[in-house]
Parts: structure tokens; C-alpha cells; sequence
């Protein structure tokens, strides 16, 4: 009977890298999208074309694995929270399908696989991941002592700026803090948003929020934010001397700003989510508007 005994083996194996997946959100890539374009964004510019293949690599995969690990820490923080919001019920923390040790561990494993791809750049680069994995461990729990866990986000996401260039040109350029303050201010817009359909459970509970500070003036501030974040793309694109094409794509996410302020309009949660997950669409219209100034510019 043991070929029995295999499959139930097999079977409890492939349960567990089922949970591990969902904790680690590999069903929902929209976090990746969001965490991956201000890294396209640094490396097209810090090259100022095509970056070096290796570069790419490492950052592509470093997204997606570090994106992965901050969402196993962040619901290991909120282990005691989701089961009492509506979006969260059902995490595998919430129904007690992994512990907290499984959580932990499956969290450094992947930091250290995502520290290794690092160890393939330059010191630099290094030194700097060191301070990204601090920002990624550390922002799950802002929302109990400050109602600014967004910003720590858009501080988190936006670190991987300074990363890219420091890897691909192994400098520091004032146009790096442009760039990183332009993706520290979308992601304050996207993830208040996504707050702002879980208002009310975090009133409830007691979880602090940009959209819980923000209040009746959230779809302002939300819009002020945008604004800044345009003229933060604008300067970058001043920086460099971009054209047309550049411009062309902030145009683009101007108008994707309108049409997620339209969306949330009436603050109903899945409107909320619908603007939300519309920043991936913004995020790609920026990049496309970066390679295509680039590469139009070098055939002039």
C-alpha cells in the first residue's frame, strides 16, 4: 500500500504549495504590475534604452519574488485582522490553513532567494537592497501607530528606484529622487484607493488608513496627489530632456486619473477596486511613452 501512502503524500505537497501560492498572492498579479513599472520606468531611463539583459533579469524576478514576500509578512501581521474584514476573510491565515512559523519561514526563504539575485550587482545595489527588505518587512505594521501606512508603501515600491540605477549605471542622479518621489506618490493614490474599500471594516477595528485620515476629503486629496505625481513625471521629463512621446504617455495617465476619480466617485467599494486596479493600465502608458521618446529620439 504504499503506492497509497505516496499519494497522500503528494497530495498534502501540493496542498501546501496551493496555500503557499494564495499567501504569497501568485492568483493576483496586479501587485506585481504595480511594483514592476516604476522598475521599467529606472531601468529604460538609467540606460537610456535597453538595459543590460542581466539587469533586467535580476530586477524582473527580483519584483516578483520580493512582491511575493511582502504579502506572506503581510498577512502575517494582519493574522488577526483579516478575519474580520470582508475582502480578507477567506486568506489562508484567516482560516487557519498556515501557521505563523510556516508564514515566517516561507518570508525569509524568499527574501534570501531575492538577496541572491542581488549579490549578482554591483555594492552599491547592494547596500541599497538592504534598506529595501527593512521598508518591505516593517510596512505591514505601520497601520497600527500611523494612519501614512500608504506612504510607507510608496517609500517601500518607490526604493526599488534608486536600486535600478545604482545597478544599471552605478550612480545616483538627481533624476533618481524625481522618479522615486513620482512612484512614492501614485503608490499613495492606488493604495488609498484600496483602503477606501475597506474603510469601514478598518473604522470598525480600529486599522489606520490614508482613507481613514483622509475622510470626506479623500477624493480631493487623492486628486491632489495625482496632480503632484504628474508634475513630478513632468520634471523628470524636463531632467532629461524627453519629447513628445514622453509627454504623450503622462497625457495618457492624466486622463486614466480622471477616469479613476469618476470611478470613485460615489466611494462604493467595488468602484474603489475597479480605480485601483485601472493603475496598471497608467503605470504602462508611462512606460510606453519612455521607450518610445527613447527609441524615436535615437533614429533622429
Amino acid at each position: 500500500m504504499s503506492w497509497q501512502a505516496d499519494s497522500s503524500t503528494g497530495s498534502w505537497i501540493l496542498e501546501r504549495l496551493r496555500t503557499y501560492a494564495e499567501l504569497a498572492r501568485l492568483d493576483r498579479p496586479i501587485g506585481n504590475f504595480l511594483l514592476l513599472w516604476p522598475v521599467m520606468w529606472s531601468l529604460w531611463l538609467a540606460a537610456e534604452g535597453v538595459p543590460d539583459l542581466d539587469i533586467l533579469v535580476i530586477f524582473v524576478f527580483g519584483v516578483l519574488i520580493m512582491r511575493a514576500a511582502g504579502c506572506v509578512i503581510n498577512d502575517y501581521a494582519d493574522r488577526h485582522i483579516d478575519g474580520q474584514v470582508k475582502r480578507t476573510r477567506t486568506r489562508p491565515f484567516a482560516t487557519g490553513r498556515v501557521s505563523e512559523r510556516e508564514a515566517l519561514l516561507v518570508f525569509v526563504l524568499l527574501c534570501l532567494l531575492a538577496f541572491a539575485l542581488v549579490l549578482f550587482t554591483n555594492p552599491l545595489t547592494i547596500l541599497l537592497s538592504l534598506v529595501a527588505v527593512v521598508l518591505a518587512a516593517t510596512y505591514p505594521f505601520t497601520k497600527r501607530y500611523t494612519h501614512l501606512p500608504q506612504v510607507h508603501l510608496g517609500v517601500a515600491f518607490g526604493w526599488a528606484v534608486p536600486m535600478v540605477f545604482a545597478a544599471q549605471s552605478g550612480e545616483l542622479p538627481v533624476v533618481v529622487w524625481l522618479l522615486m518621489l513620482a512612484a512614492v506618490l501614485w503608490a499613495t493614490v492606488y493604495d488609498t484607493m484600496y483602503a477606501m474599500v475597506d474603510r469601514d471594516d478598518d473604522l470598525r477595528i480600529g486599522v489606520k488608513s490614508t482613507a481613514v485620515l483622509f475622510g470626506d476629503l479623500d477624493r480631493l486629496m487623492i486628486g491632489i496627489l495625482q496632480v503632484l505625481m504628474i508634475i513630478a513625471l513632468i520634471q523628470v521629463g524636463l531632467h532629461l530632456g524627453l519629447g513628445a512621446a514622453y509627454y504623450g504617455g503622462i497625457t495618457g495617465a492624466a486622463l486614466l486619473f480622471v477616469y479613476q476619480q469618476y470611478l470613485i466617485r460615489n466611494r462604493e467599494r467595488q468602484s474603489c477596486f475597479r480605480a485601483f486596479l485601472n493603475n496598471a493600465w497608467l503605470g504602462g502608458l508611462v512606460f510606453l511613452g519612455i521607450v518610445l521618446d527613447i527609441h524615436w529620439l535615437g533614429l533622429q
